[in-house]
């Protein structure tokens, strides 16, 4: 097909050698499958600043590091280069995610290069080696949808673990790749130690992964998985292994209140032992006095 005019930079530097077709196109970014060399590769192209629509509020940018001076106060106004700085810092997001989530093991796209505004990565295939579908498109048995819930949900906190959290999950952003399921698209990415509202985030990407799986196994709707890994996160005892059962209510066992009276009753025998000790030194000590 014809060479996008976004991509012609990368040919002219050698990076693509040919545009095979567009993938899909979405609200901030077109997607197109194209060969580097031998390989088949996936080009993100981010769109431009007046056209595309990221959900650039303070939700997701709270915490996020801007390099002070320019850029920063360009943003707070709001002006053109305060727009293309904002842009640029959504690539960013994404590109640092997608490098870091890869070495720690969760299942992620491979970054190959990132120049002028395309996002050069793995593309993910099924095992018939063609474009790899998104959950959404698949219809699942119960047993499927339980089993893409367990992996999904050790990778949302395996991500938890790392100090990211997706900001944008859904069933539209994991892809069922030859391997299993491959999470993709970070540009909303946040911190959860740095952004006050990483809780609500991170509860609605779980909310979102279990509603749609519901669908299938209906049983999940009646989990709480996102408060009860939030719980563990906030107490620190959130970990790789952790044991998780998608039921945040505190188990309680009968109160024995024969055993409460007992205990209450041994602790006033013996303040009461103390209290007529002390009375009854004072007043040896008042007679020796006379």
């Amino acid at each position: 097909m014809k060479i996008p005019k976004r991509i012609e930079p990368l040919v002219e530097e050698g990076l693509i050698d040919s545009v095979i077709c567009q993938l899909m196109s979405g609200k901030e970014a077109m997607v197109y499958v194209v060969r580097c060399g031998s390989e088949l590769l996936c080009a993100k192209v981010y769109k431009e600043t007046n056209k595309q629509n990221f959900r650039q509020n303070v939700s997701y940018t709270k915490g996020r590091l801007v390099r002070k001076g320019r850029s920063l106060h360009a943003i707070q106004r709001r002006s053109h280069f305060g727009r293309m700085a904002q842009k640029e810092a959504w690539q960013s997001t994404e590109v640092d995610t997608m490098s870091h989530l890869i070495t720690v093991g969760v299942p992620t796209p491979k970054y190959y290069n990132f120049f002028e505004g395309v996002l050069l990565m793995e593309l993910i295939t099924d095992s018939n080696g063609d474009v790899a579908p998104r959950l959404n498109d698949l219809t699942l048995s119960p047993a499927l949808a339980w089993i893409y819930h367990d992996f999904l949900i050790r990778q949302i906190v395996r991500m938890l673990c790392h100090d990211v959290v997706h900001g944008d999950l859904s069933e539209y952003n994991v892809l069922i790749g030859n391997q299993g399921p491959v999470i993709i698209d970070f540009p909303q990415a946040i911190s959860a130690a740095n952004n006050y509202n990483s809780q609500r985030i991170f509860k609605r990407d779980v909310n979102n992964i279990i509603a749609y799986l519901s669908r299938f196994a209906p049983e999940l709707a009646y989990t709480d998985y996102g408060s009860e890994i939030w719980s563990l996160y906030q107490r620190g005892k959130l970990h790789l292994d952790v044991n998780l059962s998608g039921n945040t209510e505190e188990k309680t066992q009968p109160v024995n209140l024969n055993s409460v009276l007992d205990a209450i009753n041994a602790t006033l025998k013996k303040e009461m032992a103390w209290q007529k000790y002390k009375r009854e030194r004072w007043t040896s000590r008042r007679l020796q006095q006379y």
